[in-house]
Parts: structure tokens; C-alpha cells; sequence
């Protein structure tokens, strides 16, 4: 479906360039209104649905889907899609569009076996002219921007990137997120941001940059670093939400009063923010999901948030004890009183 509406660019999408990235399981309609909270009032980001195939969604009621329930604050939602056939491109991203998407993003830095399996994610990174073709296929479906997210690749070549990279732009892809890991080292090891640099410096459209952001100062190195146009934030953000408003006052950008308490300036402090999102995210789970979906997606979230924490372990044990709202509130507000608590800065984890 050709269509010469001028799209929207990120800079018309975006005026707060902190991004929450894309992970299965966690960036659904509950932690997208937890963490709405934290950005500062006027500020205008795009938003990520959990990765969605394109073989499915053309079938499935998006109101009802876990994955693609909306809260009624949801603007700007940029949907990420696994594809690469053009009939279920085309098919998803009209549904999408319907559906209220401001933008596309198409996976190619996925590594898990069962989107390899189907030459989905960073399996287009191996050819580049197929994955341009996806590009084109998705511009031809819709009006809409379209992004992409990918890893470093197979191998560390700086040449066979840009090349890569290059065929994208030139396919139509409005702007680029990268995170510079080789699809074999999952989160292991350090990102070289570096590479966020190179494309920055040799490609025309904005690039996001992604990978090992833990604190605020992280987010002003990368930016001072790789020049980028955005940072994209993923898994730290189920632990440390508060990196938005710290970078907003760090930045100069007026913060409500209740915002400006949501910035913790010690160990403790942000333990004890830490758990009034927790509270605030399962509240969120049980509105907008069914009960068991909801639970699952509260187990998970602080399966990746807890880290952090010590005493975490407990944590992370109790609530898999827990099987209804109400007594995950009740736990969460008396577990989190405890004067012992505190959240480290930085966890050996990598993100």
C-alpha cells in the first residue's frame, strides 16, 4: 500500500530522548503507565510493545491480546515486529496502524533459537540484502516510520556494519537503534559503544543508542561519548525507574514536586522507591491483565529487577509464594519498610 503522507520523524516524536527498549515479557501496557510517572510532564517519548510476530498478529484481537493492551495514557507506541515475509508484514502493520501505532520497529537483534529457527531477528543480520528487503516491505505496507534494533552482528566488523547498516537507511528505515553486542554474547561482556559512534558519525538518520546503562551518569557518557540522538534503556528500568527524572533535573527540565521526591539520593532511598513502583506495577498487572497473566508478569518483573537489592533473594522467593493482588500489596508494603533495605548502583549483571 503506497502512500505519500510525509511520516513522522523522532525528532516530531520525541523531545525527552531517554527510551525504554523492547523486551519480551516486560514492556507491556503495566510497566509502560508504572514508568510514565517518572518522565517530566511536557516530555514526549515513543513507547515499545513487547516483540510481536507478524505471523500472528494479523489473527489475534488486539484488545484482548496481553501483549498489545493499551492503559488510557498510551501515546506514541512504536510496536516491534519479528518478520520477514511481506504478506504478514503488510497484514500486521496495517492491524498496528489501526490499532494506533506511531511507528514500526523491526527485530533484527533477537537471538533466541525459535526466531532463528524461522530467519527472524539478528538471522537477517547475515544478509543484507534480504534484511533491506524487509525494510522495504514494511515502508510499503504503511505511512508509518520505520525503525530497527539490532546487535552488533555475527562478528565484530566495523566494514560489513555500515554496510549493513547503509542498506537499511537506503531501504527506508527512518532511524536506527543499536546495541553493540555479538548476538553470542547475550548480555555478557561490555557494549562497545563505540560502534554507536561510528554510525553516528557515518550514517544520515538518527541512531538510539543501547547497552550497559545502570546510572544517570551512564546516560550522560554515552550521550558525550557516541553523540547519539537517544539512549534506550531495557532491563534496569524494572529496578531503577527514577533514571528518567534524574536526567530530566540533570538536564534542567521542570520536574513536579512529587516527581522531584521520586529521585533517591542513597542506597536506601532508592530501595524504598524501588518497592512504591513494585506496588504501583502490580496494582497496574491486576487492572489490566487476567489474574493468572497478571501474576506471571509480576513473577517475571521482579525476577529481572531484584538484582539489585540486597536481600533480593527473599524478595524474589516470597512473591513466588504469592498468588493473589491482595497479598502481594500486603507483602510489598511491609517487606519494603524494613530500614535495612538498599539498592546498589551497579549489579554485575549486564544490560
Amino acid at each position: 500500500m503506497e502512500n505519500n503522507h510525509k511520516p513522522d520523524t523522532l525528532d516530531s516524536l520525541v523531545n525527552f530522548p531517554i527510551l525504554l527498549a523492547p523486551m519480551v515479557g516486560l514492556t507491556h501496557a503495566a510497566m509502560r503507565k508504572s514508568l510514565s510517572k517518572f518522565l517530566p510532564p511536557d516530555a514526549k517519548t515513543i513507547w515499545p510493545t513487547e516483540m510481536l510476530s507478524s505471523r500472528k498478529i494479523p489473527d489475534q484481537k488486539l484488545e484482548e491480546l496481553p501483549q498489545t493492551i493499551k492503559w488510557n495514557g498510551d501515546t506514541n507506541l512504536c510496536p516491534q515486529i519479528l518478520g520477514n515475509q511481506e504478506t504478514h508484514i503488510r497484514n500486521t502493520i496495517i492491524k498496528l496502524e489501526q490499532w494506533g501505532a506511531k511507528a514500526i520497529d523491526i527485530n533484527m537483534g533477537c537471538s533466541v533459537k525459535k526466531a532463528l529457527r524461522h530467519n527472524y531477528g539478528v538471522s537477517l543480520m547475515g544478509d543484507t540484502e534480504y534484511a533491506a528487503s524487509v525494510v522495504r516491505m514494511a515502508k510499503r505496507s504503511s505511512r508509518l516510520p520505520v525503525s530497527v534494533k539490532l546487535r552488533a552482528g555475527h562478528q565484530k566488523d566495523l566494514s560489513y556494519l555500515l554496510e549493513f547498516t547503509q542498506s537499511l537507511v537506503e531501504a527506508g528505515a527512518s532511524w536506527l537503534c543499536l546495541h553493540p553486542r555479538l548476538s553470542t554474547e547475550g548480555r555478557k561482556g561490555s557494549a562497545d559503544w563505540s560502534q554507536i559512534k561510528y554510525l553516528k558519525d557515518n550514517l544520515s538518520v538518527p541512531i538510539i543508542g543501547n547497552g550497559d546503562i545502570q546510572t544517570s551518569q551512564d546516560i550522560q557518557d554515552m550521550f558525550e561519548q557516541t553523540n547519539c540522538d537517544a539512549v534506550m534503556i531495557g532491563r534496569v528500568l524494572t529496578a531503577k525507574p527514577w533514571l528518567l527524572t534524574e536526567h530530566a533535573k540533570y538536564k534542567g527540565i521542570k520536574l513536579t514536586q512529587e516527581q522531584e521526591e521520586l529521585i533517591p539520593n542513597n542506597a536506601q532511598e532508592r530501595s524504598k522507591v524501588y518497592g512504591e513502583y513494585l506496588y504501583d506495577f502490580v496494582e497496574n498487572c491486576y487492572d489490566l491483565f487476567e489474574e493468572d497473566d497478571a501474576l506471571k508478569r509480576v513473577r517475571f518483573f521482579v525476577k529481572v529487577g531484584h538484582p539489585g537489592l540486597n536481600f533480593g533473594h527473599k524478595l524474589y522467593k516470597e512473591i513466588h509464594k504469592l498468588t493473589n493482588k491482595d497479598d502481594l500489596l500486603k507483602f510489598l508494603e511491609t517487606y519494603f519498610k524494613n530500614s535495612c533495605l538498599s539498592q546498589s548502583d551497579r549489579t554485575q549483571l549486564r544490560y
